[in-house]
């Protein structure tokens, strides 16, 4: 093979023992800050109309993450011509975040904050295929994959300028509609296409990472809701329990399910190890971080509200509960796609957290917290009893 020249020559491809990098660690920082303005946005709207501005807004970070994963897959993220890239796309990412308080109410004087968001959410995303393109010189399949991957961008980006020069209901219909253009369109070509995946291990551990900072969130978010409160028992109770719900949630995904996924995705080949890396990790992902985001949303109510003698209320229910059920629904999505196995506990679990809303509704703060942390504690203990370590990563979710 001749030696590459130029701007290739700073293109390294990767191997398959190839890991996560530094810089692609401190290119998730800018996604911490806007996973943080997301929910500072739920915890200031508490509307259901405001949960979905938040949950486009993070879908459309979701997917600009998962695009330089791949990129990052495929070539050093830390060398030449992809760090330079993705320091270009960090800088624009901050911006996005800066605009998420202003996406969908746009505050007097100054410019407008749903068109910077949309602009630099499009440079985001434009410098992610351009660098794709140069890095994947040499793949004739890759290259054309990249090619047809701008036409749903191109239709999705007409659509969120035109939400953001309208506003109101008329932006959020248009930017789902661009969410599933997009989204869509990636997966319909991506089914059989010809992306490439170098290193299972790699993209398992980004994406571990990225549960690891959605998990951040909801640390913060105990910090955040006991801001300017003096301590006292009921504060300190309610953050222990709130450190617990952060506990659950990294051991149901980090003791055994993460590990057994990725020996199943060594265990594929070719298109199909594709096609489940994208099934499973790239869009089966996502439920699992929104689970966790909504459930931060609803721990730092409780903690705001830890002295109180009032009910919880529906709307810290509804995260607290809805948020979980929602993140064990996108283990069993997850595991079912990997192992084809559907686990009966979990779906248990879902289902005793969301007949249990009503309940948490009318309880005080903390009871309603921890009420969630019995729940998620006896989830845990049951499926220890019932499979071994072993047995989870021949076969099991």
């Amino acid at each position: 093979m001749a030696p590459r020249r130029g701007v290739l020559a700073r293109v390294r491809p990767a191997g398959e023992q190839h890991r996560a990098t530094p810089f692609e660690l401190f290119f998730d920082l800018v996604y911490v800050f806007a996973t943080t303005q997301i929910t500072a946005y739920l915890a200031h709207e508490h509307t259901a109309y405001g949960v979905l501005q938040g949950l486009l807004v993070l879908a459309l970070l979701w997917g600009t993450w998962s695009g330089y994963t791949w990129l990052g897959n495929h070539s050093r993220a830390d060398r030449g011509l992809l760090r330079a890239g993705m320091v270009v796309a960090m800088a624009a990412m901050f911006v996005v975040a800066l605009a998420i308080p202003e996406a969908w109410h746009d505050a007097p004087g100054g410019l407008s904050g749903p068109l910077v968001l949309v602009c630099a959410y499009l440079l985001v995303r434009s410098v992610h295929l351009m660098v794709y393109a140069v890095a994947a010189t040499g793949d004739a399949g890759l290259r054309h994959q990249v090619t047809i991957t701008w036409l749903p961008l191109l239709v999705g980006a007409g659509l969120l300028v035109t939400g953001a020069l309208l506003g109101g209901w008329a932006q959020l219909l248009l930017f789902a509609v661009a969410l599933v253009v997009d989204w869509a369109g990636i997966y319909v070509t991506a089914r059989h296409g010809a992306w490439r995946l170098h290193s299972p291990a790699h993209l398992t551990e980004r994406h571990g990472l990225f549960v690891i900072l959605a998990l951040g969130e909801s640390v913060v978010a105990i910090g955040v809701g006991a801001a300017g409160q003096p301590i006292s028992v009921p504060l300190l109770v309610a953050a222990v329990l709130g450190v617990g719900v952060a506990v659950c949630l990294w051991w149901l995904y980090f003791d055994v399910v993460a590990s057994a996924a990725e020996h199943r995705l060594l265990r594929a080949d070719g298109q199909a190890r594709v096609s489940l890396a994208v099934d499973a990790y790239t869009y089966g992902h996502f439920p699992l971080v929104a689970g966790i985001v909504l459930t931060a949303l609803g721990v730092e109510g409780v903690v705001a509200h830890a002295g109180d003698t009032e009910p919880l209320g529906a709307w810290y229910a509804l995260s607290l509960y809805g948020g979980a059920a929602l993140y064990l629904g996108g283990h069993l999505l997850f595991a079912y796609r990997m192992h084809t196995v559907l686990s009966a506990p979990r779906l248990v679990a879902a289902g005793v957290l969301l007949a249990a809303v009503p309940a948490a509704v009318v309880l005080p703060p903390t009871a309603g917290l921890a009420g969630l942390v019995a729940v998620l504690t006896a989830l845990i203990i049951a499926e220890t009893n019932r499979w071994s370590p072993r047995r989870f990563l021949r076969a099991r979710p």
